[in-house]
């Protein structure tokens, strides 16, 4: 047997190896996102593995290529499967896994860390410092058990994040189609996005990317939220307008942000951008800003959501392959 997982960091390695030696089978890997004029590396192989930031493509026939080939799966070795058409796959007979749940806690401590740096003004504080200003006037912070959390989508990830600020005294309120039973202890439902708006003092997303979701933030959002509010986005970029963001933060409607995942990121995020022009207005925008913070899309990027990665989406091939059933699938 031998599967082929495209876009390879060097730091899965480790597990990959690891995992083919326990399973005694040979995984091949490559740094190449997959797209049409990449599929044909799959020929050959008995399982496909992908990890994409940029969509395959409109061509449905990639997919019908894979089946021709012998594949008979596609799995994402991350949550989101919006860069796959997953109709045109299944209609080639592919089954199409992700991994829904690779760690809740890495992306949920990230937003907490976020909301912390925001909450104490430490982003402001490094602008300070790095000018050699030590002064503090004027950035009085505020501690976590004096404010209300509203979490946008109380799954997996959003669950872990509501017992992570209940823990630290904030007062969590949740808006979720959803309710979960096992989460009424730290959280409070409310019954719409706008009752949520109004009453937080930080929004922190965690939405998968789907019609329902996308532009869930925007111009009108932001003028019911508080004015000294914050907005955390560790979901996917889309979730928030990001011209409707900027336009807020420099009218005064919101204190800051922290955005770990933002639109357009695909040309820039794990790039090495130093000696260039950012051609992204609005993302410049916001780099300018000193109560904004960008981080690269790396709140899933752990020790331990890594391996749950690897190991899952490995594991989930090679049931497929032999002719079982993954539960992952889409």
């Amino acid at each position: 047997m031998k599967i082929l997982m495209y876009s390879v960091r060097p730091d899965e390695q480790a597990a990959i190896h690891d995992w083919a030696d326990r399973h005694q089978v040979q995984v091949d890997t490559n740094d190449l996102e997959f797209h049409p004029d990449t599929a044909h590396l799959a020929q050959g192989y008995d399982g496909l593995i992908i990890q994409q930031r940029s969509a395959i493509g409109d061509d449905p026939s990639v997919y019908q290529q894979l089946a021709d080939w012998g594949l008979k799966q596609l799995t994402s070795r991350t949550a989101g499967v919006d860069t796959i058409d997953v109709a045109a796959a299944k209609a080639a007979g592919l089954t199409v896994t992700n991994v829904p749940a690779y760690s809740p806690n890495s992306v949920a401590e990230m937003a907490v860390a976020q909301t912390m740096r925001l909450i104490r003004n430490l982003e402001l504080f490094d602008r300070r410092i790095g000018q050699q200003n030590f002064q503090w006037a004027g950035l009085q912070a505020r501690e976590i058990r004096s404010l209300t959390v509203g979490i946008i989508g109380a799954g997996r990830i959003g669950g872990v994040a509501a017992r992570l600020f209940h823990g630290l005294g904030a007062k969590v309120i949740a808006f979720d189609p959803v309710h979960h039973a096992e989460l009424t202890d730290v959280l409070t439902y409310v019954d719409t996005k706008e009752d949520l708006l109004r009453q937080a003092d930080v929004v922190d997303l965690h939405v998968d990317l789907n019609p329902t979701s996308q532009g869930l933030l925007d111009a009108a959002a932001f003028k019911q939220m508080k004015n000294d509010a914050f907005v955390v986005n560790a979901s996917r970029g889309p979730v928030i307008v990001t011209a409707d963001l900027v336009a807020a933060l420099k009218a005064g409607e919101l204190a800051g942000a922290a955005l770990d995942t933002v639109e357009g990121e695909a040309a820039l995020f794990n790039q090495d951008h130093s000696d260039d022009v950012l051609q992204d207005p609005l993302i410049a925008q916001l780099m300018q800003m000193p109560n904004v913070m960008i981080t690269p899309h790396v709140g899933f990027y752990t020790n331990l959501a890594v391996k749950n990665m690897v190991d899952i989406s490995l594991d989930d091939v090679l049931t497929i392959v032999q002719g079982g059933t993954s539960e992952h699938t889409i």
